[in-house]
């Protein structure tokens, strides 16, 4: 397999806007009925597995789906990746794979997958306006983009004391007031360790470790006591700190790393074992479409293509590309075990 040319570059060799398409979740599959066309479009059972927001899922996924497919019945499993991931670990081995269409946030865990042969190859005809990456024979595509930033509490610092940058948190007046997501549970969080630990090395965590560095379960707890004052700033993910800051007003803003963001875009797939091949087909071109990527930005993420604005509060991905922190896919995809050890024994050992 050709090595994979990722969204967030090629967004910024064609000096695209951002966004990305919003995920479901959360049920269990029953026996898929095939599908059939009709004037109302496909019919029949899909099964989405995803990591994306429960509350994005009831609020935005379910009710936009059901409106563009009234004969399809669409169930959604939610979940962080590690917990999809696993989850599909077990119907592999069964030889039952649950899903039909996938949406997870890791995306080297879809160059894993199509090297296993389990994904199938389907070009959207909404591919083309896609400025973000995507499989030269549609295995997958970008559907979503999120980004891994800083966030601190506006009424515990003041904007020239917020870090700047990424070594900005090693300084001691940050000590015990810092804090990530676990890279065992988020996929985010586990392409962020893998960046930074490229870019600075893993001493950029011994450092962290030592200043006192948290980790927590998932981005929810964090932001959590972002707004009670236990951390004074956070590695997060964008999303979550433009829902608070704009939907409920919390006073928590966001900092793009002056050393760089780290692009996190998220594909959306279809497994071979489908039992209904056009219902997962037409949920991938809706998602792909300029509708399902306005619906998706209401989610507080960035669009996969040109003509999508950006979520409220957030600048356009062109803005941010140039500087952004370099992902090795192939190697989050082939070194997951590693680099997970790797970090657990420096962070997350006492």
């Amino acid at each position: 397999m050709k090595k994979a040319k990722w969204l967030c570059a090629a967004a910024a060799a064609l000096t695209v806007a951002t966004m990305l398409l919003a995920g479901c979740g959360g049920g269990d599959k029953k026996a898929a009925a095939p599908a059939a066309k009709d004037a109302k479009g496909p019919k029949g059972d899909v099964m989405v597995y995803t990591s994306i927001y429960p509350d994005i899922i009831d609020k935005m996924c379910k009710p936009n789906v059901a409106k563009a497919f009234p004969s399809l019945k669409v169930t959604w499993f939610q979940g962080g990746t590690e917990k999809v991931k696993t989850k599909i670990a077990g119907e592999v081995k069964a030889n039952k794979i649950g899903a039909d269409v996938l949406m997870v946030a890791d995306p080297s865990y879809y160059l894993a997958l199509k090297k296993q042969g389990l994904l199938l190859d389907y070009v959207s005809p909404n591919q083309k306006d896609v400025v973000a990456d995507k499989d030269a024979k549609g295995s997958w595509t970008a559907v979503r983009i999120s980004n891994m930033i800083i966030a601190y509490n506006t009424t515990k610092l003041k904007p020239e004391e917020a870090p700047k940058s990424w070594k900005d948190l090693l300084e001691p007046r940050f000590k015990g007031k810092i804090a990530m997501p676990s890279p065992m549970l988020s996929g985010t969080a586990y392409v962020a360790a893998g960046a930074l630990a490229d870019k600075y090395g893993w001493e950029f965590f011994d450092k962290l470790k030592a200043n006192g560095l948290k980790v927590e379960e998932g981005n929810s707890a964090i932001q959590n006591k972002l707004l009670t004052g236990e951390y004074l700033a956070a590695i997060i993910l964008e999303e979550n700190i433009l829902k608070l800051a704009n939907e409920k007003h919390e006073p928590l803003k966001v900092v793009y790393p002056s050393d760089g963001i780290i692009c996190v875009p998220s594909p959306i797939a279809i497994f071979k074992v489908t039992k209904n091949p056009d219902g997962a087909k037409a949920l991938v071109d809706w998602w792909l479409s300029k509708e399902g990527q306005q619906a998706v930005v209401k989610g507080w993420m960035h669009s996969v293509r040109g003509d999508v604005e950006p979520p409220t509060g957030a600048p356009k991905l062109t803005t941010l590309l140039p500087t952004q922190v370099k992902v090795d896919w192939e190697k989050l995809a082939t070194h997951e075990a590693e680099i997970k050890e790797t970090f657990r024994t420096k962070v997350m050992d006492k």
